[in-house]
């Protein structure tokens, strides 16, 4: 007799409407891959009268997650609901304490408590799945924690937000402010009334938390990324990267070495041709660095009811074969303490915008500054005046730099911002030649 698994789901949002969707439509299929009956017997929502197209009448309903999660007629709990703190974690805490398998789509409760709750699955002997939480439909989870089981990492990088991807491709291809864009993209839903959590570059930061664990098999550290949004970048930015050979996207990006581990998500200028550069719209893009298999690359959609949902059926599919695996790619106890890279870490070039005052020799002692620090340049882009820069007396000056370390350039457009050169606050871009 085919056995029955049985699912409770928390959380009957976007991505709980899509699990509901995919088993409606591909029960006989899932069934097929998985070996079982796949069975969903209670869920627990917000709003209980609301029409979700499918018959829940007989299911049993739980209003309390928490409830949902000691729920004995459940063999797997599905956490769909978002957040790092409860009722997500007391939820999930509480059905892996019960001996239940865990599922879900909550980079910001993995990002946080990531490490221990592993732990605690190992110590209950359930599963604790979470492809959903990254990069929507796009297995990099499985890629990494199992596809590259014989390569060691050591970089990973990507576009890991599409409401970001969106507002960059759009400013470049359509020459519209950051502004306009956005509320485009609340409007057509791809960004929240509150965009920040996007835009803030900490969506991001939360997902590349979770994959640096598992790529370099370290203790999950959201706090030693260092984050930096789009919220600053300009169109004239994005002109400039154009014109220079390059686009602007958001990335999340970590390497370890023999120092440590990197981490940070920043805007970044990539090569125009390089296959990131290509990823554009609400598509995500993730590059894998193994010693053995070289350089991978996996993009799709990196959001969305269906493309999440998706994720969530390979996890269920996974613990109806009873294919457990460390959450982590290796058991929890041998996750090594996270050591952080010294501060000069990335080295790379760097692309500097400076609204300089138009007099005599300001160029000239931003070169002497630059070669102070050891810096040196490699190519100059300097525009016309516009009206604004005529009645300020300023003059654009753009500039990028041959490979050096932040620790520098940081300290070289601290000393131009105070010698009295320039009418703003620069702007640094890294650069990532792929």
């Amino acid at each position: 007799m085919t056995k029955t698994v049985r699912l409770g789901i928390a959380g009957l949002g976007t991505v709980g409407g899509g699990v509901l969707d995919i088993l409606a439509k591909h029960a006989a299929l899932v069934m097929a891959r998985a070996g079982a009956k796949i069975e969903v017997t209670a869920v627990s929502a917000r709003n209980k009268a609301k029409n979700r197209g499918h018959d829940l009448s007989r299911l049993t309903w739980y209003d309390d997650p928490v409830k949902l999660a000691a729920d004995a007629n459940i063999d797997v709990f599905i956490e769909l609901m978002g957040g790092d703190g409860d009722p997500a974690k007391a939820a999930v805490e509480l059905a892996i304490n019960a001996g239940k398998h865990v599922i879900t789509a909550n980079k910001a409760l993995l990002a946080h408590h990531g490490s221990a709750l592993a732990r605690l699955a190992e110590q209950k002997g359930v599963a604790l799945n979470f492809e959903a939480s990254v990069a929507g439909g796009i297995p990099i989870i499985k890629t990494i924690r199992e596809g590259l089981a014989g390569n060691r990492v050591g970089k990973l990088f990507g576009i890991m937000n599409g409401t970001c991807n969106y507002i960059l491709t759009k400013m470049a291809n359509e020459g519209r402010s950051f502004a306009d864009v956005l509320k485009e993209a609340q409007a057509l839903g791809y960004a929240e009334a509150d965009p920040t959590f996007d835009v803030g570059g900490f969506d991001t930061a939360h997902k590349l938390a979770v994959l640096t664990s598992l790529a370099f098999g370290s203790e999950v550290n959201l706090g030693a990324i260092d984050i930096e949004g789009i919220e600053a970048i300009t169109l004239e930015d994005i002109r400039n990267a154009s014109d220079l050979g390059y686009k602007i996207k958001l990335l999340g990006v970590a390497v370890a070495s023999e120092e440590g581990i990197e981490q940070r998500v920043s805007p970044t200028l990539v090569p125009k041709g390089s296959p990131v550069s290509d990823t554009d719209g609400v598509f995500n893009a993730v590059v894998v660095k193994g010693d053995f298999v070289g350089d991978l690359m996996l993009e799709g959609r990196g959001a969305g009811a269906h493309p999440t949902a998706s994720a969530v059926l390979s996890d269920i599919v996974d613990i109806a074969r009873g294919n457990f695996r460390p959450a982590f790619g290796v058991p929890a106890a041998d996750l090594r303490p996270y050591k952080a890279a010294p501060p000069k870490a990335h080295e790379g070039g760097y692309y500097v915008a400076l609204e300089l005052r138009d007099k005599p020799g300001a160029v000239a002692a931003v070169a002497r500054v630059l070669a102070e620090e050891n810096i040196s340049i490699e190519s100059i882009v300097q525009r016309g005046k516009s009206e604004k820069d005529a009645v300020r007396a300023t003059a654009p000056f753009i500039l990028i730099t041959h490979d050096t370390v932040d620790t520098a350039m940081r300290a070289a457009l601290a000393r131009i911002e105070t010698d009295g050169h320039v009418a703003s606050h620069p702007r640094m871009i890294r650069i990532e030649r792929l």
